[in-house]
């Protein structure tokens, strides 16, 4: 009994702390190439826009972004908050079409975007 109660506390604990920040997926990627890179930026906006097909890393954003939004990316990493930063800086300044178009789909009220501008850039 007393290894059981070990066994499933340590369960409980893993648990938690794996939702205490999202998957490190895109914490190795080069952001900085990615938007230089028109081709490989419009597949990720495609995707996110359900416009085309989505890679595996697309898949893990698209399914990602609505709770980033709604917590003010209270799970994001050190890094994912500053590779955020990158990419809406980027979208809004060379491309504020996709930006208005992802708005659209994930915050039409405008509810998560003050505030989730805020919690990157703070």
């Amino acid at each position: 009994m007393k290894y059981l109660t070990i066994y499933i506390f340590t369960i409980v604990i893993a648990l938690a702390y794996a939702q205490k920040t999202y998957k490190s997926t895109f914490d190795n990627v080069n952001v900085d190439q990615v938007l230089k890179n028109d081709r490989i930026l419009n597949n990720y906006l495609k995707c996110l826009l359900d416009k085309g097909p989505c890679t595996q890393e697309g898949r893990e954003l698209k399914k990602t972004l609505p709770d980033a939004l709604k917590t003010n990316c209270d799970k994001c990493t050190e890094i994912q908050r500053r590779n955020s930063r990158k990419v809406i800086d980027h979208l809004q300044v060379k491309k504020p079409q996709e930006w208005k178009k992802l708005l659209d789909k994930y915050d039409p009220q405008g509810v998560y975007k003050s505030n989730f501008e805020e919690r990157i850039n703070g």
